[in-house]
């Protein structure tokens, strides 16, 4: 106050001020305090430095309001959880391909949860987010159709034997409910007919860059995570889906610096009708917020042992990824895409203002397949033979339900018997009524003659039901009742 008051006395001495403006001003109070440098997108601003160490000036696509408020959400989220979980987020305009946000940790100078780490750059295990592209393959293909069947069943292919997250079956499943439910063994059956190599491919044309083991082919395995690629990898590949499978580079760079690009030519991704039908698919999801954030589709993830939580989704005009984890790689036990990133992938979408974008129309021909029935050869995805389970050449069959499923039907709560038991619920497909059905060996009075059965299990344990038509073809599955 001092030093002001001296510096307006010398310019009222000078006649630069008048009595009155040097009194006004000497009566205007003093800051107590220092007010902090500004501090958004640290991460960013330290990689466009190091890119560019001699220019004084760089010019970024962050939106500053937006980035700040989303900064301050990825802190009240983390706050809520134990050190070091950590989460990151991109926002991406994927009609123009600027990045309009992006945070790779909540708070840079919060030692406890390693926020020097850029998350958004960390190669991790995308968990199932990489399905809707398995599934896009397949329709671009001709494997299939989104009502299309197939069987969630125990498979091993060449030794590999994926299970379901939750370790049970659902039998048959039209292809839009089996990515709806992100169900596993699907996922595998359909990029064993498309093909891990193929999906390499088309990611990298999207400027996707996974990470494989040095010397070691693609496998089935990638269906479920088993590849790395960092949460801007992902931004940038759901842009691509958003974009009707046009690819586009996702940046932060404006036009007076360089970016490396790193989609590969003007290929497509997907075809357009393979895309929307993934898209469609999608946004069949639950909107788990309000109104204002209907019409997003998105996917979830969560990679082996709970290392890394996983939501990524677009609308017409916005893409949005988010992870949640620990920068270590420890896993956080129970920590799913659903539970922890989901919730904030609807907030950042509701920061982004209440009316969504409308998605793209419908492809022509896709309006026109929907208002048919789908075709006899599509009736069933059409898998490699030795997972195919169309019901035509397979005579009777168990469709639900699969042999080595693990059932939870209530019978006990906390090792006590439950009073609220649901039946276990058989189906069948092929075969000729009426039907004996034999469980642990010993026939049911009366015979079936719809191909459903309901039957009220008597205790939890393996069961044993087998099932025989009027031409003496049977069929046998093992079941464990919980």
């Amino acid at each position: 106050m001092k030093a002001r008051n001296r510096v307006l006395r010398r310019a009222l001495e000078a006649g630069v001020l008048t009595r009155d403006e040097t009194v006004s001003a000497m009566a205007e109070p003093v800051r107590a305090r220092r007010y902090d440098m500004p501090f958004l997108a640290p991460h960013e601003s330290r990689e466009a430095r190091s890119g560019n160490p001699a220019r004084s000036e760089h010019n970024l696509t962050l939106d500053r309001d937006l980035q700040a408020a989303l900064e301050k959400l990825a802190r009240r989220k983390v706050t809520a959880l134990p050190a070091p979980i950590s989460a990151s987020i991109i926002v991406a305009d994927h009609q123009s391909g600027e990045i309009v946000a992006r945070i790779g940790a909540p708070d840079m100078l919060n030692g406890g949860r390693l926020g020097h780490v850029d998350m958004t750059r960390a190669v991790r295990s995308p968990g199932s987010t990489l399905k809707p592209f398995i599934y896009g393959l397949a329709f671009e293909e001709g494997i299939g159709l989104p009502q299309s069947l197939i069987v969630d069943r125990a498979i091993d292919i060449s030794g590999y034997q994926p299970t379901n997250f939750d370790q049970a079956y659902q039998g048959t499943v039209t292809l839009r409910e089996a990515l709806q439910l992100s169900l596993n063994t699907p996922a595998v059956q359909l990029l064993e007919a498309v093909g891990p190599a193929r999906l390499i491919a088309r990611l990298k044309r999207a400027g996707v860059r996974p990470v494989l083991k040095r010397d070691v082919a693609p496998g089935l395995a990638i269906s479920l995570g088993g590849v790395g690629i960092t949460l801007k990898d992902l931004a940038q590949a759901y842009a691509a889906l958003a974009r009707g499978g046009v690819p586009i580079e996702l940046t932060t760079c404006r036009t007076d610096c360089k970016a490396e690009s790193s989609v590969q030519g003007t290929q497509r991704f997907l075809s357009g009708k393979a895309s929307w039908m993934v898209s469609d698919i999608l946004t069949g999801l639950p909107q788990t917020q309000s109104a204002e954030t209907s019409h997003i589709a998105y996917k979830t993830g969560t990679a082996y042992g709970y290392r890394d939580a996983w939501a990524a989704g677009f609308d017409g005009r916005y893409v949005v990824a988010v992870w949640v984890g620990r920068p270590d790689g420890t896993p956080v036990p129970g920590q799913t895409g659903a539970s922890a990133a989901v919730p904030i992938l609807f907030e950042v979408f509701q920061k982004l203002g209440p009316d969504r974008v409308p998605m793209r129309d419908a492809p022509a021909d896709v309006a026109r397949l929907a208002q048919r029935e789908v075709p006899v050869p599509l009736r069933y995805a059409r898998l490699p033979d030795s997972q195919h389970r169309d019901s035509r050449n397979q005579g009777l069959r168990i469709a639900f339900p699969p042999d080595g499923a693990e059932l939870d039907l209530g019978l006990t709560r906390n090792g006590v018997p439950s009073l609220q038991v649901q039946p276990l619920v058989v189906k069948l497909k092929g075969g000729k009524a009426p039907y004996s059905v034999l469980i642990n060996g010993r026939p049911l009075p009366e015979k079936m003659r719809r191909q459903q059965l309901v039957w009220q299990p008597d205790g939890p344990g393996f069961t044993e039901v087998t099932v025989l038509d009027r031409s003496g073809r049977s069929d046998k599955v093992t079941v464990l009742l919980r």
